[in-house]
């Protein structure tokens, strides 16, 4: 049976819950108030077993039911599962265009006095400590064959470094190569606070993994663990489920939970407190992720957005990604289930080889810190959307725990693009990076073939190739795919290398000290 604290830790975000605290079963009126706000809302099924329960389960399951609020689970559900019709929903695609060029750049065609200055100037902001970094990290490892968090796992690295571990090292080298920039002495820190969002099954786990990492060389004080919010799972008939007797079935509440989450914890309070003014946002599982990369903050910072996307070039007409565009003359995303075939296989008018529509969403955000400011004014028109489940629930007639063979359920989510439609397009950007540079997300079992950790590792390894292949290191292997690991202590970008010159390195291999 899982501790009442456990449960009320999962609930919590993030602020100050007395730990250990003795539950108290709720009064008789307390009680009724909560009885009576349910059953108003035709939910009163949530109070079936409440008087079986131990005092310990009845206060669990009040501190659980006083966190929802029914009436607003019922009107967000009805929404999600009937949304309003627009004007423009039978001809979807009559109202898609690329994003204009004026909110965008692209890496793989900009001048590289561009690029030099956006790096610069985004060194600058990092070396003033004006930049943070949020890291959605709430998945466990379950497709992967873990149980632990996915941030947790081990792609196979000759150093057999985890997700975690390669993420807090690229800050820790870029916190230096902006302190280096800056000319500070010993005296003045660089900071990236660094705030990882996990879930309720996550957070336990995610703070003892870095605390027996010894936070990986990070400062304890700038790593912020808080939590995404949850919503209850709900029966196909609208109704609220038990995952057992003294305790509702619940669900994170996707990506685009980040918004709420921010408010309820103290995330935003800390960001002000350290005069933060541009933040990176970014998922756990992408490997090649540039954590608070100085280009993307300074190209954002340049063009004085609210919020700016990194994508990756669509491989072809039927890559199964989200696209980035313009969706009646706002930015959005838009699946690719929604896009017909001719409009996914468009030319682009002034590049004849390349798809009209081809930025590909890869989740990798920068906001500005007074856009993040507003959520409290716009996080409630956001929409759910729905998730069809198999949900074990218990019977609330029979007592008894069912495990569905087929959906018997939804989970309501929210995205985290789902903002991007409520900005003007002044605010918004959109810089098109390499794919084989900084998208290579973990997502299958070992043996996939396809964004499992076997290409996970494989990417790792050959960008490292590449790297010192660059700075003119002579490679000399047995068989033709093998890479080199450069440590991000080492290299955040393939910068500093220039040691290897002429140096023969036997792949595969790993670089992790200094270079002598």
């Amino acid at each position: 049976m899982e501790t009442v604290q456990n449960i009320l830790n999962k609930l919590h975000f993030g602020g100050d819950k007395q730990e250990g605290a003795p539950p108290k079963e709720p009064t008789s009126q307390q009680l009724e108030e909560l009885k009576d706000k349910y059953s108003k809302a035709k939910q009163e099924q949530v109070l079936a077993f409440y008087d079986d329960l131990s005092v310990s389960e009845k206060a669990a399951l009040y501190e659980q039911l006083i966190s929802f609020d029914p009436d607003h689970i019922n009107k967000i559900t009805d929404k999600a599962l009937n949304p309003p019709k627009t004007d423009n929903e039978d001809k979807a695609a009559s109202g898609l265009e690329p994003l204009p060029e004026s909110a965008t750049a692209s890496i793989l065609d900009s001048k590289p006095e561009d690029i030099e200055k956006w790096y610069q100037s985004g060194l600058d902001l990092i070396a003033e400590n004006k930049v943070a970094v949020v890291l959605m990290a709430g998945g466990q490892g379950t497709r992967l064959g873990s149980s632990a968090p996915k941030g947790c796992f081990n792609i196979g690295l000759p150093s057999e470094k985890s997700l975690f571990q390669i993420q807090a090292e690229r800050i820790r080298k870029v916190q230096r190569l902006a302190h280096k920039k800056a000319g500070h002495g010993e005296d003045k820190k660089v900071v990236i606070p660094w705030y990882v969002m996990t879930s309720g099954p996550t957070r336990g786990p995610t703070e003892k993994y870095f605390q027996e990492h010894n936070y990986f060389g990070l400062d304890k004080e700038n790593i912020i663990i808080f939590e995404q919010g949850v919503l209850p799972c709900i029966s196909n008939d609208g109704k609220i489920l038990l995952e057992s007797k003294g305790k509702v079935a619940v669900a994170p509440d996707g990506n685009g939970g980040i918004y709420q989450a921010l408010i309820a914890s103290s995330v935003m309070g800390d960001m002000r407190k350290r005069g933060i003014q541009h933040v990176h946002a970014y998922c756990v599982d992408n490997c090649l992720v540039k954590v608070a990369d100085p280009v993307f903050i300074g190209f954002s910072a340049a063009k004085d957005v609210d919020i700016a996307t990194k994508v990756v070039r669509k491989r072809n007409a039927t890559e199964s990604v989200g696209l980035i565009l313009l969706k009646n003359g706002k930015p959005d995303v838009v699946e690719y289930s929604e896009i017909d075939k001719e409009t996914a296989e468009a030319k682009d008018a002034k590049q004849p080889d390349v798809l009209k529509f081809r930025a590909a969403n890869i989740v990798n955000h920068y906001y500005s810190f007074r856009f993040l400011e507003s959520i409290p004014d716009w996080a409630h028109k956001l929409p759910h959307h729905v998730a069809r489940k198999k949900i074990p629930y218990v019977d609330t007639e029979k007592g008894e725990t069912i495990k569905p063979e087929k959906p018997n359920g939804i989970k309501l989510e929210q995205f985290v693009f789902d903002v991007f439609p409520l900005l003007s397009l002044d605010k918004f950007a959109c810089m098109e990076v390499k794919r084989e540079d900084e998208f290579s997300p973990l997502k299958n079992a070992k043996g996939t073939g396809e964004d499992d950790q076997d290409t996970s590792k494989r990417d790792i390894m050959n960008q490292g190739k590449r790297w010192a292949q660059a700075a003119g290191a002579i490679i000399v292997s047995d068989t033709n795919d093998a890479g080199i690991e450069v440590s991000p202590l080492i290299s955040y970008g393939g910068e500093g290398l220039d040691k290897l010159k002429g140096k023969e390195i036997k792949a595969p291999a790993v670089l992790e000290n200094e270079l002598v």
